[in-house]
This record gives C-alpha cells, sequence and structure tokens, in this order.
C-alpha cells in the first residue's frame, strides 16, 4: 500500500500544485475543506502526511496541535501552509514539520516535499501492517516457550494468532525465519502491549543488528508487492480532487 496524505485546504492553486507534486510521487491523496471534518478523519486512521492550509481555512492552525494529538497520527509528517496570519515559527511551534509560505513557489515545494516523502515513506514502514502467516517462537522470562503465528508485522512489531490458549504478558523473546533464499532467523525483545482472545499485539523493543537489516529487507520486498498489486488493480485515471473544490 502506498503513501496515504490529507490535504486541508479549500484553495484550488494550492491543490493544484499538491496534487502536480504529491501525485507524481505516487501518494494518495484525501481532501478535506474544513478543520472540524479533518480532525475527524484522522481521528479514525493513520496518515503518512498532511498539509494544512492554516491560514485560509476556518481553524486551520488550530488544528495543527489537534491533529498531532491523535491517537494515529503523533508521529505524522504535518506540512503547513501559511498565509500572513500565522508565521512559520508560529507552526512549527504547534507542532508542524514544515512550513510553507503562500504564494507557492514551486521550487520550494518541491524541495520541501523531497524531504518530507523521505519522512512519510519512514512513517509509513513503521505504521503499515502488512498481512503475513508465519510461525512465531516466544519465549517469556521463566524460560516457558509459546508457539504462534504471525497475521501481521511492520518495522514496530507485530500481531500474532495464539495456537494455544495462553496470556503472554510483559516482555518475551520473540524467533521467526525470515522468508529468503537463504533463510535467517529473526531475534528480538518485544512488549506485549494488546491481546484479543487469541490475537496479541506486540511492540519491538529491541532487535538485534543483523536482524534488524534483515526486517528492512523483507518490509521493502513486501511493500514492492503490495505497490505492484495496486497497479494492476488501480484505474488508469486518478480522481482529480479539484473538482470536489469546484462544486
Amino acid at each position: 500500500m502506498g503513501l496515504e496524505c490529507l490535504i486541508v485546504t479549500c484553495d484550488l492553486g494550492l491543490l493544484g500544485h499538491l496534487q502536480a507534486s504529491l501525485g507524481a510521487l505516487g501518494a494518495s491523496l484525501q481532501l478535506r475543506q474544513d478543520a472540524v471534518s479533518a480532525i475527524e478523519f484522522a481521528s479514525r486512521r493513520h496518515l503518512d502526511g498532511l498539509v494544512i492550509d492554516c491560514d485560509d481555512v476556518p481553524g486551520g492552525t488550530r488544528a495543527i496541535p489537534e491533529l498531532r494529538a491523535t491517537h494515529a497520527n503523533k508521529q505524522s509528517v504535518i506540512v503547513a501552509v501559511v498565509n500572513g496570519l500565522t508565521s512559520a515559527e508560529e507552526a512549527l511551534d504547534l507542532g508542524a514539520d514544515f512550513a510553507l509560505g503562500k504564494p507557492i513557489q514551486q521550487t520550494r515545494l518541491r524541495s520541501v516535499l523531497d524531504i518530507a516523502m523521505a519522512k512519510m515513506e519512514r512513517e509509513h514502514r513503521r505504521y503499515f501492517r502488512y498481512d503475513v502467516d508465519l510461525p512465531v517462537r516466544f519465549r517469556n522470562p521463566l524460560g516457558q516457550s509459546f508457539t504462534a503465528r504471525m497475521q501481521n508485522i511492520s518495522e514496530g512489531g507485530l500481531a500474532i494468532k495464539l495456537i494455544d490458549p495462553v496470556r503472554l504478558k510483559g516482555v518475551v523473546n520473540v524467533e521467526f525465519e525470515l522468508p529468503s533464499i537463504e533463510p535467517q532467523v529473526f531475534h528480538a525483545k518485544a512488549d506485549v502491549v494488546w491481546s484479543d482472545s487469541f490475537v496479541m499485539g506486540l511492540r519491538f523493543l529491541h532487535i538485534e543488528k543483523h536482524s534488524g537489516v534483515a526486517l528492512q529487507t523483507w518490509l521493502s520486498l513486501l511493500e514492492a508487492q503490495c505497490r505492484f498489486h495496486e497497479i494492476l488493480i488501480q484505474p488508469a485515471d486518478k480522481p482529480d480532487l479539484s473538482s470536489f473544490l469546484r462544486r
């Protein structure tokens, strides 16, 4: 699954610039024209990046800390666009990662987005879960071993389906074989952060160096597979968001 970004603006010109730049970089774009609906939308799902038209959307500047406070988007990349009422420094202090001033200069926009997109890719990798079915082994501090099936994985952790009705708690050692031509055993310590019947979520606390490199390689392969699948099923022409502003 590719990057997903939320644009909060009523400015047709700004939207055109963003569609041309972000769309060319392969991002999927969502549009909201007011701060209230943007906050509500962001409270329900994770977004890799947000672009907020601070001064030309009512409540836009105040929305920055509220969007930053949503559970799913604490680390998402926020680009603030200011237009005289809010300074770039104020926007950054409120939680934005980048600030741009109107009128938008395409070269400046592109230079900021080049940096922002790298951070969005990192956030996407950290947060996005890839569906995987692999056997996983656990060992608790008492030396007891458990077996489970992996349900999904991200850079930050994994979800598992327990084979036996055993409640894992606290910090555990995690092992599983990373699929490759030369299989490598992944080793890490993880903390159980949530559980629901036979499904549990774990957050990686420490990953051994070689395992970390191998995990990154595997996740890159899973990402490439997801994007290839999206290319096969997506329509040839993407919708023009600017049409929503003309209505």
